[in-house]
């Protein structure tokens, strides 16, 4: 084992069973380290978000940087529980491939799928990646991604198919029409024979956490079956959403309905 990382784990521990902030002499002591060791441990851990140091005395304590690892553990373990009855739901009735999507820096994870019965279907693999600014799940996560997050993806846009968002202004149009709308629609931007259309999962009070999403062949998933699938789709989300904790505002609610409403009428 490397002795550097169990030194900085056990460092991280004396911090967190703390009740307070601590200084070098006194986590040395209880470490049973030298003073320069741990301070040189602490500076390593503070470069990275992991402590934090008072000014005025010296004394660190953790910083949230932990807290953000935790909680991206425990979403992801919530949101995939919680979804799976669902995402089950939404491939019967629509018979294509569903994904649960994770945005991991520029790419999106697909933490959960379920594989569409039709013997000519979308492939991918739990665990496997794509761009996020390629694929239906990646852009409506992305729609809602910080913004330092976002002009790294528009940094590195690559065209993997002819109808691949190319430009920092065309995608910035893309996720302002997403946030409108309340979905996203792949036309072939991943694979040009693959088609999708995804929604996001909100944990209260808002934040965005993951996605739900269909994908599919572009010869079955057609623009009227896109129409067709939206009211199940982001219904899936806002189920998913809601046993998560979150309580979606009115206009969202009306926006939804709305939706339903245009795609009854498209299909009639």
């Amino acid at each position: 084992m490397d002795s550097t990382v169990l030194k900085a784990i056990d460092l991280l521990e004396a911090l967190a069973r703390a009740e307070g902030s601590c200084g070098v002499t006194e986590l040395a002591k209880q470490l049973g380290l030298t003073k320069s060791n741990v301070h040189r441990l602490l500076k390593t851990l503070e470069s990275r978000g992991f402590v934090s140091r008072d000014p005025e005395d010296s004394r660190y304590a953790l910083a949230l940087r932990l807290w953000e690892l935790g909680s991206s553990v425990i979403d992801r373990l919530d949101v995939k529980r919680v979804a799976g009855p669902h995402l089950q739901q939404l491939a019967e009735r629509t018979r294509e491939t569903v994904h649960l999507s994770m945005l991991q820096e520029g790419d999106v994870v697909y933490v959960d799928k379920i594989d569409s019965p039709e013997p000519v279907r979308a492939y991918s693999r739990v665990g496997g990646r794509a761009p996020s600014y390629c694929v239906a799940t990646g852009k409506a996560l992305l729609a809602y991604a910080p913004e330092e997050l976002v002009q790294s993806v528009a940094r590195a846009l690559f065209p993997h198919t002819a109808s691949t968002i190319r430009t920092e202004p065309a995608l910035r149009r893309e996720l302002d029409a997403i946030r409108a709308r309340g979905f996203a629609i792949n036309n072939g931007e991943w694979r040009e024979s693959v088609w999708g259309l995804a929604a996001p999962i909100r944990q209260a009070p808002g934040r965005v956490v993951a996605a739900v999403g269909i994908s599919g062949p572009a010869e079955r998933l057609k623009p009227r079956r896109i129409k067709e699938f939206t009211p199940l789709v982001l219904a899936t989300a806002s189920t998913i959403s809601a046993q998560l904790g979150y309580r979606a505002p009115a206009e969202a609610h009306a926006r939804h309905a709305a939706t339903e409403r245009t795609t009854r009428g498209a299909s009639s």
